[in-house]
């Protein structure tokens, strides 16, 4: 059983927490909090003690891994220093997404997992979903013969201003990471913003992307949509097929190119995920699956590399904007 910590007990550390006191790989042992309140909150609410600095938790407490879920500038901004001070102390690192939204330090940050030779994993949650399993497996097998093309969208509604570039930070890394996990590496980035009227954060993006092994793709992302109507659809086309994953896990459904008869698999009531929480569990006990198994630190699910390569796609997207022109990830 690890012994495990989470940093951060904001709304997204509240959901971590819960998780690994249920998970039998895990044995919620602390919580940690800059801010006291907030800290002690927690404390109460799990069981377990209290501190209000990394330095201070890890002096007194034996730890196998923690959550970073820190929040900060565009959602990213605080992960930096508590996931360096778990690194360079030995611990495994979960970190919430985005990795940072800065990208040098989220560089550092995967640098230091690696020489380090420790398990640093990102929660892009949204792969950590039966029907994406079963879309990747159909991609796998060659279900859908040579991949051509992938379109993405995610629009969902969200008011929050804190920064221009909120939205494709905070938001964009689970959708280029679900394009990634289908594609692989993206080559070069063509992307346009606009704000609605009256915003301070660029709400609406359009995302064309050219991927290493020559499919084309495009993402289209919104803030300002009714919450109700929050929308996340995946259609990945080849020579010999094409899917579209609906919602996340709703529905996932199967196109054969010669043929009419189609493949529908639709999240069950009786057994499937219960809502959309359940991709923090899956995610998560995953996560440890990985690390009591000793695989491979380069072998991890959603690892800090992958959520430095979308992060890398997201810096491009905007030079690309300011630019005028196609940026590579990376530069």
């Amino acid at each position: 059983m690890l012994r495990v910590a989470v940093i951060g007990m904001g709304n997204i550390g509240n959901t971590h927490a819960p998780v690994y006191q249920q998970d039998p790989l895990a044995e919620l042992v602390a919580v940690c909090d800059i801010i006291k309140e907030r800290a002690d909150k927690a404390a109460a609410r799990y069981g377990v003690p209290a501190f209000y600095s990394v330095d201070e938790m890890l002096r007194a407490v034996e730890l196998d891994a923690v959550s970073v879920t820190t929040a900060g500038t565009e959602n990213g901004g605080d992960h930096y220093e508590p996931t360096m001070q778990c690194l360079d102390a030995g611990i495994n690192v979960l970190g919430e997404k985005p990795i940072s939204n800065d990208i040098v330090k989220a560089r550092q940050m995967v640098a230091k997992a690696e020489e380090k030779g420790l398990y640093y994993g990102i929660n892009l949650n949204h792969r950590f979903v039966p029907p994406a399993a079963k879309a990747k497996q159909w991609v796998t097998e060659g279900k859908l013969g040579d991949l051509l093309l992938i379109n993405m969208t995610m629009w969902i509604g969200n008011p929050n201003e804190t920064s221009p570039w909120f939205h494709i930070r905070a938001l964009h890394p689970h959708s280029l990471d679900i394009m990634r996990y289908f594609c692989g590496d993206v080559k070069r980035v063509h992307a346009f913003f606009n704000r609605a009227p009256g915003r301070i954060t660029y709400s609406n993006v359009q995302v064309n992307l050219e991927f290493e092994n020559g499919v084309v793709g495009h993402l289209t992302g919104s803030y300002d949509t009714n919450p109700r109507h929050n929308l996340e659809r995946c259609e990945v086309m080849g020579t010999e097929g094409r899917f579209v994953l609906d919602n996340l896990y709703e529905e996932l459904t199967l196109y054969p190119r010669r043929s009419d008869e189609l493949t529908v698999i639709r999240n069950s009531i009786m057994g499937g995920l219960s809502g959309f929480g359940a991709t923090f569990t899956n995610r998560i006990h995953r996560w440890l699956e990985q690390i009591h198994a000793e695989v491979d630190p380069s072998e991890i699910e959603a690892s800090g590399k992958e959520g430095l390569a979308v992060q890398e796609i997201i810096e491009a997207a905007i030079r690309s904007h300011e630019s005028g022109q196609a940026e590579a990830p990376g530069n």
